[in-house]
C-alpha cells in the first residue's frame, strides 16, 4: 500500500467523491465528523490538518484526516472538539498503524472516539465505550413508547414540567434549523457561561472555534450540514443546540440552556422535542455523545461503541508523551468508569467555576442545576 501525506484542500474532486463514496457505503462512518465537508472546514482553519491517502494498486482505498503537532505528535482531526474519528476506508481496511505513522511523520498518536473495531487500530485499542442513541429508524412516535417504557417516572417528571412552563412563561415550541446569528449567539452565550460556571475551559474563547460554528451553521446540504435548534416558551428563547448531521444521523455537539429556567429540566425538554422535529425531517438517530450525564441513560433507545487507545513509534518524543499523558488519562478512566467519582469530579469542577466567577468584577452567578 502507499500512503501520501497532503492539505486537506489539496485533495481534487475525484479523491473527493472517492471520500464521499467510502462513508456512504459503511453505516459505522455515518458521522458528520467524518465527513470530507468538515475535514476541508477544519483545514481552511488550522495548519497542522493534513489528511493521509491510502492507496492499494492505484486506487485510493482509506482516508485518515489527522493533526501533526509539534514533535511528531499526532492527534485524530478536531480531537478534543469532536466525537468521532476513524478511518474512512474499504470495509476491513488492515494496514498496520504504525505503517500510517511513519508516513505521516508521527511519532505517537492518540484516540479516544475511535470508531470501534476498525483492524487498523484494533490492536492498540485500550477500551471500549459505549455512545447512547436515540434511534428513530421506527418513528417518533416508536421512540416515546420505549422512553415511556424504559423511565416511566423520569418521562412523566418532564411532561409536568413542560405543562407547568407552558402555563406559567406561554407556549412550547421548537425552531427546527433556526437561520439568524442572533440566535446562534445567545446558544454560544450560553455554552460560555456554563463553561464558566462548571470550571471547563470556554471554547468558544478562541476565535477560529467560533468561526468554524458559523461556517458549519451556513451548511445544509444533502449528506452535510449544521443545524441550530432553539426551544422557546412564548417569546422566549430557554435552550438550544447546535450539532451537525448526514442525511441519516444528527450528532450532539454544543447543548445550553438559560440557567434563569433549569427547574423546568429545559435541556431534557429541548431534547424530546428535538428529536421529534429529526425524526419528522427523515432522520433517523441522534448520537448524544459518550459519557456525560444521567439523563442520556433513559433518553437512548440504542447505542454505539468507540474505542480510546494509543500507538507510538520508537523515539523520545513518544516516551516524553507517555510519561505526560498515560497516568492521566488512566485516572480520566477511573473517575468516568465510577459514577460516584464522576458526580464528585462533576461537583468540584462546578465549587471551582463558582468561585472564579464570583473573582469576576460584576458578576452575578445563578446556581445551576437542571440536567446539564
Amino acid at each position: 500500500m502507499k500512503v501520501t501525506v497532503v492539505r486537506p484542500g489539496e485533495l481534487g474532486e475525484p479523491e473527493l467523491a472517492r471520500w464521499r463514496e467510502l462513508q456512504r457505503a459503511l453505516p459505522a462512518l455515518d458521522n458528520p465528523f467524518l465527513s470530507i465537508e468538515f475535514t476541508l472546514a477544519l483545514g481552511r482553519l488550522r495548519s497542522y490538518v493534513h489528511v493521509a491517502v491510502i492507496e492499494d494498486g492505484g486506487k485510493v482505498v482509506g482516508f485518515l484526516p489527522f493533526e501533526r503537532h509539534a514533535f511528531g505528535i499526532g492527534k485524530p482531526l478536531g480531537s478534543w472538539l469532536t466525537t468521532c474519528h476513524g478511518l474512512i476506508s474499504v470495509p476491513d481496511l488492515d494496514i498496520p498503524a504504525r505503517e500510517i505513522l511513519r508516513a505521516c511523520g508521527l511519532s505517537v498518536f492518540d484516540f479516544d472516539h475511535m470508531v470501534a473495531g476498525q483492524p487498523t487500530w484494533a490492536a492498540h485499542e485500550s477500551a471500549v465505550r459505549p455512545v447512547p442513541m436515540m434511534d428513530l429508524t421506527g418513528g417518533f412516535d416508536a421512540y416515546i413508547d420505549q422512553v415511556r417504557t424504559n423511565s416511566p417516572k423520569n418521562y412523566k417528571t418532564v411532561r409536568y414540567k413542560e405543562r407547568k412552563f407552558a402555563r406559567e412563561h406561554g407556549d412550547i415550541r421548537l425552531e427546527w434549523c433556526a437561520t439568524g446569528p442572533e440566535s446562534m449567539r445567545i446558544l454560544t452565550n450560553w455554552k460560555s457561561d456554563q463553561y464558566r460556571r462548571t470550571g471547563r475551559v470556554d471554547r468558544f474563547a478562541q476565535p477560529w472555534i467560533v468561526e468554524l460554528i458559523d461556517e458549519m451553521h451556513a451548511c445544509d446540504a444533502p449528506s452535510f450540514g449544521g443545524v441550530l435548534t432553539m426551544l422557546y416558551a412564548g417569546d422566549t428563547p430557554v435552550a438550544g443546540h447546535f450539532g451537525l448531521r448526514t442525511h441519516h444521523t444528527l450528532v450532539g455537539w454544543f447543548p445550553a440552556y438559560d440557567p434563569e429556567f433549569a427547574r423546568y429540566s429545559p435541556g431534557i425538554m429541548h431534547h424530546l422535542h428535538m428529536a421529534e422535529q429529526a425524526a419528522s425531517h427523515g432522520l433517523g438517530q441522534v448520537d448524544m455523545g459518550k459519557g456525560g450525564r444521567e439523563y442520556k441513560a433513559w433518553l437512548k433507545n440504542d447505542e454505539i461503541h468507540v474505542s480510546e487507545g494509543r500507538v507510538s513509534r520508537p523515539s523520545a518524543a513518544a516516551a516524553v508523551h507517555w510519561i505526560g499523558r498515560t497516568p492521566v488519562n488512566k485516572a480520566r478512566n477511573i473517575v468516568v468508569d465510577r459514577p460516584s467519582l464522576y458526580r464528585l469530579a462533576d461537583r468540584l469542577l462546578k465549587g471551582f467555576g463558582r468561585v472564579r466567577t464570583s473573582l469576576q468584577p460584576e458578576s452575578v452567578e445563578k446556581e445551576p442545576s437542571g440536567v446539564r
